[in-house]
């Protein structure tokens, strides 16, 4: 059984058992979370989509981890100008594992 979930704008696909990596959520490591803003949820040849979301459905987790992903060097540069930037970019995620999918 999965489901398409949508947090922080963006759609994952979550499988029971699983880890996810989300963008970052408020809540501590070892809380139990409910997702209800399901879009999909498919199991063998049943599959029921949602317009926009599956009513009723829902997703359990739990925060594994908060964590931030590795550095992103953003350099602007321009030619004969003497411009540079050097940026750097650490992206937060928290990383969930999948409970159960109730519909």
């Amino acid at each position: 059984m999965y489901a398409i979930i949508r947090t922080g704008g963006r759609q994952h696909r979550a499988e029971i058992g699983k880890t996810l990596d989300v963008d970052r959520l408020p809540n501590p490591v070892n809380d139990s979370i409910t997702i209800t803003d399901v879009l999909l949820v498919g199991d063998g040849d049943n599959t029921i989509v949602g317009a926009p979301q599956v009513d009723g459905a829902v997703v359990k987790a739990t925060v594994v981890e908060q964590y931030r992903a590795k550095k992103i060097i953003v350099f602007k540069y321009r030619q004969r100008t003497k411009y540079r930037v050097k940026r750097g970019h650490r992206q937060y995620y928290t990383r969930l594992r999948i409970d159960a999918i109730t519909v």
